[in-house]
């Protein structure tokens, strides 16, 4: 027989263990399944004005600007202006939205969605005349960034290719002092890829794909390697990646356009698929045979 006391107790004690097992099940039911595609992100897009912040012959403009803005919108900032932190004292001035939202990806020059890649399901864009790059998922687009592309003597190689290999450091092929952090392979022989490096806020690398460090490590994890054979024989293609349009040496920043038309660098959809449309069969083709291969694998195990 239980006492009155100890009965409360008891019945306290099931009342919690029964609240814990309903939490820890409502966790694991919200919980996503290992492998699922990440949710596409809510994008709120900016619809502000732009202004400038002048940079050059001020040796306060650093200090003012850590001072002014938290760490979230100086990356916003930095973003808009193709730059990094070391290259903040070399511009002349800088692109700056009225309202400085936390979320990057609601300045986005890209279309929110691309009807044409419905059935793609990772795609990525590089834009050589805004030094941009987008994301998609099944024509959802998931995060865009700034680049900074091939130079006009070293010029990034414009077209269709696939991601092949990849490496968290690589020394560059073309300079043994240049160390290319989160690298990812888009043309093997040549030896173009996409990784972090200095950003100077125009095209200048050595025909690769500069990206901020953010950018490039979330790339490095968001895409897909080659399958290949132990004779380098490719059995798959990764992940999709178009290169297009040209960047024009002689004329003002584009993003600088802003301070006048706010939309001004903006990429219809009808532009991104007109990229796409002559590739898209080769690009569906190899996802099928990707797929193919991959439940093959998963059949064999």
């Amino acid at each position: 027989m239980i006492k009155k006391s100890n009965l409360w107790f008891f019945i306290a004690l099931c009342a919690f263990f029964g609240a814990s097992c309903n939490r820890n099940q409502q966790t694991q039911e919200n919980e996503k399944p290992v492998g699922e595609k990440p949710t596409i992100p809510k994008i709120d897009l900016y619809e502000g004005k732009f202004q400038s912040m002048p940079i050059k012959g001020n040796d306060t403009a650093l200090r003012v600007f850590k001072k002014r803005y938290t760490a979230q919108q100086q990356h916003v900032i930095l973003a808009l202006n193709r730059i990094d932190f070391n290259n903040f004292n070399k511009v002349d001035s800088l692109v700056i939205p009225d309202s400085i939202w936390s979320d990057i990806n609601s300045y986005t020059p890209f279309p929110l969605k691309v009807k044409a890649l419905a059935d793609v399901h990772k795609m990525v864009f590089f834009s050589y005349p805004i030094q941009a790059f987008a994301a998609y998922e099944n024509g959802n687009l998931v995060r865009w960034g700034p680049s900074s592309m091939g130079s006009k003597v070293h010029p990034t190689q414009t077209g269709l290719s696939f991601t092949n290999w990849k490496a968290e450091e690589h020394v560059s092929t073309a300079d043994d002092e240049w160390l290319l952090k989160w690298n990812f392979n888009i043309r093997n022989k040549e030896g173009i890829g996409w990784h972090q490096y200095t950003m100077p806020g125009y095209p200048a690398s050595h025909s690769c794909l500069r990206l901020l460090e953010n950018d490039a490590r979330w790339l490095y994890d968001w895409a897909d390697q080659w399958i290949v054979e132990k004779d380098q024989h490719v059995l798959a293609e990764g992940t999709p990646v178009i290169v297009y349009g040209a960047y024009d040496y002689t004329a003002a920043k584009p993003w600088f356009a802003l301070l006048q038309e706010p939309n001004a660098n903006d990429i219809a959809e009808a532009d991104i698929a007109k990229e796409l449309n002559p590739n898209l069969e080769k690009i569906l083709q190899a996802q099928q045979k990707r797929k193919e291969l991959e439940a093959s694998k998963r059949d064999s195990l």
